[in-house]
């Protein structure tokens, strides 16, 4: 199947030469809400996945790596929202803001398209792993730039800690197969758990945590599919013992893209395409295949409404949506280069995917 190519447009509409714009009234950026580290980072992080970034994409690369150098304390922790008064909000700290950083700081440090993006990248990532964050959210995205680190520095020690602490922060994922999570509660970005405890056990060489990060993903894939095509957890989370959401209850984009990120992961770790159903069901959730079904992919303005409601898509178009879009489109790329599977039977299903890796 032939995906959208991915469109920036929206997102230099969104960028001015401070940084990323976080919201949107439609299609028009609100200056009022100044900007956040969370999705300049994300920004970042789509330009750095570009293969042949053009020289636009390497500008707006090296304007989010300057917010993110304004944005990082001498000690490695980060201040997370400006307004658009240019002035800073809050003290430096390890929330999401954080781990979303060291998250894109890893990635351009490896595939950044310019020599200096990569260097400051770099130095930047091992400031930030000084400190830590009590929450798993925000370590889990710490680990996937660790990961990224990884694959061309192994051994580094810094990767490796921030690895292993995160770990720690994430918890063991629980034995009951009706809850294999190590918490209590889904929550915002809940792929990003998955694939952190995933990109622990393969870089740690921990073959058991492997296995249960894939069994979490496996079951997460289940959890967030409905009749066929992706259902997933919205904005207000998910306990143990709680009724499925109503469909379309306030479905985030965000979650998606999360959910592609880690089926791409696992493909990658255990030499299995098949775990690439799961990234076909995020692009379909994009393009209509959902509870709703409509399309939250605007090819006119190359944006993203902000999510799913009982009453339809939003109107508005956010960077944190539009952001979330431009990586699954990017993914979709690899799915054109896959082998050819056949449509239906087991071995082309997420869970299949999951079960039969989780037992290799």
């Amino acid at each position: 199947m032939k995906y959208p190519d991915a469109q920036f447009s929206h997102l230099q509409r969104l960028t001015d030469n401070i940084g990323l714009l976080q919201h949107a009234d439609g299609v028009v950026p609100l200056h009022t809400d100044g900007y956040s580290v969370d999705d300049v980072a994300r920004g970042l992080l789509v330009v750095c996945r570009e293969p042949s970034p053009s020289q636009e994409l390497v500008v707006l690369g090296r304007r989010y790596l300057y917010f993110l150098a304004q944005a990082q304390a001498l000690g490695g922790k980060f201040r997370n929202h400006l307004g658009y008064d240019r002035q800073w909000r809050g003290q430096p700290g390890t929330e999401d803001g954080w781990g979303c950083a060291l998250w894109a700081l890893g990635t351009a440090a490896v595939r950044g398209p310019t020599a200096g993006i990569r260097e400051e990248s770099f130095m930047r990532f091992s400031r930030g792993t000084r400190v830590s964050s009590p929450s798993a959210h925000a370590m889990a995205f710490a680990a996937l730039g660790a990961a990224e680190i990884l694959d061309s520095h192994p051994g580094y020690s810094a990767a490796l800690a921030l690895l292993y602490r995160a770990r720690v922060a994430i918890g063991d994922p629980a034995a009951d197969a009706g809850w294999p999570w190590p918490a209590p509660r889904l929550g915002y970005a809940s792929g990003a758990v998955a694939e952190a405890v995933i990109v622990s056990g393969h870089y740690l060489g921990d073959d058991r945590l492997l296995r249960k990060g894939l069994r979490m993903l496996e079951w997460l894939l289940a959890v967030e599919t409905r009749d066929g095509h992706l259902s997933v957890v919205s904005r207000q989370g998910r306990g143990r013992g709680e009724a499925a959401p109503l469909p379309a209850s306030d479905q985030c984009p965000a979650e998606v893209a999360a959910l592609a990120d880690a089926c791409v992961r696992a493909a990658t770790v255990t030499a299995d395409d098949t775990w690439l159903a799961g990234v076909r069901m995020c692009l379909a959730w994009f393009l209509g295949d959902n509870d709703a079904k409509v399309p939250l992919i605007d090819e006119r303005t190359g944006g993203c409404s902000d999510g799913l409601t009982g009453a339809g898509r939003s109107r508005n178009q956010g960077a944190e949506s539009t952001l979330a879009m431009i990586a699954v489109l990017q993914h979709g790329r690899r799915l054109v280069a896959a082998p050819a599977r056949a449509s239906a039977g087991q071995g082309d299903s997420p869970a299949g995917a999951g079960s039969k890796a989780a037992r290799d």
